[in-house]
């Protein structure tokens, strides 16, 4: 292992690794754009968008998850200069992932009642409804853009859904000026304008990522070998393999903090809407950090296509490194701004005290966080779903709840003791998906020098 050979690997995953970082942003930054902008309206609203959101985006992120399988498999194909095996992935990636997307807003759109039985403040639950109602089908456009995404970013092509997750942020930007406040001679729609200006935002930008992967030249060459025959069921199970269980570890995760929301519910509307913006500003580097995962995902997952088991585990081991300093920095921003960051959502300084709090503690679990996400990236790209998927299982409800709740509600310990508990099951969560990938990566190395001999 030259040192050149580690530059060299640097640069790929950085240049993989970027877009995607970018583009993931572009995702976060609709939410965050939402609390920013309805938290000027006051804190029940924005504690409102925190209760919607326990559920949105609990079930968003299990689509988003079931997308993903796409990465790893037509990154595998592209290994094996395979463009029939990966427009077939396409073809049938997004027929499952569209219908995933209609029962997942069923799902949102029936749920909202049961927040009436969350023990949430009445006012609250009575905004947070419309606005879940809203926003809920916003996830079928985006299961058909995270279609089309997953595809390109398989194929190395991160840039241009970088692109257009950005614009889409401008253009989700500007709706919420206009249907929020009731600019431009629209009627004022408070919190359910950000809902709308969303599920606009996404419509646009499954149409424009549609319309770059149907007629882009980059793509021609796989569009020759698409077919209309039969839907394979064999290949819906392939993606599905990896898809739900990797949905899974986010409804574990994402859920783990949603209940947190919840337990935040029951000490107040003011710790409800503190949980929001440290939420809203952590999930901004989790979000990044998730570009280092899937540059980790295609790079594992193309070297495995090509049987290269030292350059697989190198280029994995160089995401955990650039993701650990990524986050470390990240960990000193939110020290330095965490009394800073809270005044751009809201001027309650109960509110205000209680999420600087919150994020000092966040700035504590950032290197834990970005190397559990990358974990589970380079070990989707291996095809390793099942056991990484009982890790979040294990770390997330059977120690962080238990542990939050335990600090949090039963010793009185407030927002300090539920957070507590995250620090903890996301330590734990980076710990066992390391070792798992260290692990995997030695025996197939030990495996492939056999063979050699």
């Amino acid at each position: 292992m030259q040192p050149h050979n580690y530059k060299e690997h640097f640069r790929r995953n950085i240049s993989l690794a970027f877009p995607v970082m970018l583009s993931q942003l572009g995702h976060v930054l609709v939410g965050v754009a939402d609390s920013v902008m309805v938290g000027q309206l006051g804190t029940v609203p924005l504690a409102a968008v925190s209760l919607a959101g326990s559920i949105f985006h609990l079930l968003m992120f299990f689509g988003i998850g079931v997308s993903y399988s796409l990465t790893p498999l037509v990154a595998a194909a592209d290994g094996e200069n395979d463009a029939s095996k990966s427009i077939a992935f396409l073809k049938h990636g997004f027929v499952v992932n569209t219908f995933i997307g209609l029962i997942l807003a069923a799902m949102m759109y029936w749920s909202s009642g049961l927040l009436y039985h969350l023990d949430q403040e009445a006012d609250v639950v009575t905004m947070a409804i419309p606005f879940l109602s809203i926003i809920s089908w916003s996830v079928i456009p985006l299961m058909m853009f995270q279609s089309f995404r997953q595809f390109a970013e398989g194929l190395s092509f991160t840039k241009q859904s970088m692109y257009i997750s950005l614009s889409g942020n401008i253009v989700n930007v500007v709706l919420n000026y206009v249907l929020i406040f009731g600019h431009w001679g629209f009627s004022e729609m408070g919190m359910n304008g950000a809902a709308l200006a969303t599920l606009i935002s996404r419509v646009i930008m499954t149409v424009s990522i549609g319309a770059f992967v149907l007629y882009s030249p980059l793509f021609s060459t796989y569009w020759k070998k698409f077919n209309l025959k039969g839907f394979s069921f064999k290949i819906a199970e392939q993606l599905l393999k990896i898809g739900i269980p990797t949905g899974l570890q986010f409804i574990f995760e994402i859920g783990a903090f949603s209940m947190a929301a919840i337990m935040m519910g029951w000490l107040g509307a003011e710790q409800l809407a503190a949980h929001q913006i440290a939420i809203n500003v952590v999930a901004i580097t989790y979000m990044m950090a998730t570009g280092i995962s899937a540059a980790a995902t295609i790079r594992v997952g193309n070297q495995l296509g090509r049987k290269d088991i030292p350059t697989l585990r190198m280029a994995g081991n160089t995401c955990f490194l650039m993701v650990a300093v990524f986050m470390a920095t990240c960990g000193i921003v939110l020290i330095s701004l965490n009394e800073y960051l809270p005044t751009l959502y809201i001027h309650d300084k109960v509110v205000i005290d209680y999420a600087s709090t919150l994020l000092m503690i966040a700035a504590f679990f950032q290197i834990s966080d970005g190397v559990q996400v990358v974990g589970l990236g380079a070990l989707r790209g291996l095809g390793d779903v099942r056991m990484p998927t009982i890790y979040t299982l294990i770390a997330y409800w059977i120690m962080a709840l238990p542990i939050g709740y335990f600090l949090g509600i039963q010793l009185e310990f407030g927002v300090i003791g539920i957070w507590m508990g995250l620090l903890v099951g996301l330590s734990i969560s980076a710990i066992m998906q390391f070792w798992r990938f260290r692990r995997l990566t030695l025996i197939l190395l030990n495996n492939s020098k056999g063979e050699v001999q």
